[in-house]
């Protein structure tokens, strides 16, 4: 990795594909750079059935510390800020539509939109030393975007308390209120996000993928309709070659024998 590759981005035989925030000397600030090298990346991911899981992870000695504010300073016009917070929420966007598991993998601090970042991926392992905030607010700029996400995972109270205090919060916490998955030590951090990554690839990609979407989309309807979007869904999904070699082996007390 170098300063001048914003993001790094490996991929395995398996299909995992790893991206690396990498500005570490900003703490993985989500520049206009930044924001276009995952905007790009993520778009190029669309339509691979190649790719079964997608890992966001952070160089150097934080996960990512959102917006630089320094760059904001220095542009004090309303056009330029709607830009950079357009692109932002569409690249938070791309994360969620993606057809295959996102896992955030962090360490250190996550911070605004940084946290904001967490709260958006599917999924969230982090390390014990790491802390998340939404501090905007103390620099007098209230953390609206990353109020999305963070409300449809952590209760609306707490949610409310970090975005008008700023407060950091420590990984244990962040856990308890549903912000993370798993916390482990960090030496033990790529082995646990292994373990979730491992046991997505041993499930159907299209069963993963249709629940994906379903999840996302019946969160925001009422009742009656999420119902009828979740059963055809299912229905759907029963059609499915793995789904029906799911449903013989089940009946006939063996293992699936599909391909993943």
């Amino acid at each position: 990795m170098t300063d001048a590759m914003p993001l790094a981005v490996a991929r395995d035989a398996r299909g995992v594909v790893t991206l690396t925030l990498n500005d570490p000397a900003r703490f993985n600030a989500l520049g206009t750079g930044m924001l276009a090298a995952l905007q790009q990346t993520l778009d190029a991911l669309v339509g691979d059935d190649g790719v079964r899981v997608v890992v966001l992870a952070g160089a150097g000695k934080a996960f990512c510390a959102g917006h630089n504010l320094k760059d904001m300073a220095a542009h004090p016009d309303l056009a330029w800020y709607q830009q950079l917070f357009a692109q932002c929420s569409r690249m938070m966007l791309s994360l969620q539509k993606l057809d295959v598991p996102v896992i955030a993998r962090v360490h250190g601090m996550a911070t605004a939109a940084g946290c904001q970042l967490v709260a958006q991926c599917d999924l969230a392992v982090a390390a014990d030393n790491a802390t998340f905030a939404t501090s905007g607010i103390h620099y007098g700029l209230f953390c609206a975007t990353p109020s999305v996400p963070l409300v449809r995972n952590v209760p609306a109270k707490r949610a409310m308390e970090m975005l008008l205090t700023g407060d950091f919060i420590d990984a244990t916490t962040a856990l308890r209120e549903g912000l993370l998955n798993r916390v482990v030590p960090l030496e033990a951090l790529d082995a646990e996000v292994e373990k979730l990554v491992q046991s997505i690839l041993e499930k159907p990609r299209v069963a993963v993928a249709m629940g994906k979407a379903l999840v996302y989309r019946q969160r925001e309807l009422g009742l009656d309709a999420a119902y009828q979007l979740a059963g055809q869904t299912m229905a759907v999904n029963m059609m499915d070659e793995a789904a029906q070699e799911g449903a013989r082996a089940f009946a006939e007390k063996r293992k699936p024998g599909w391909k993943c």
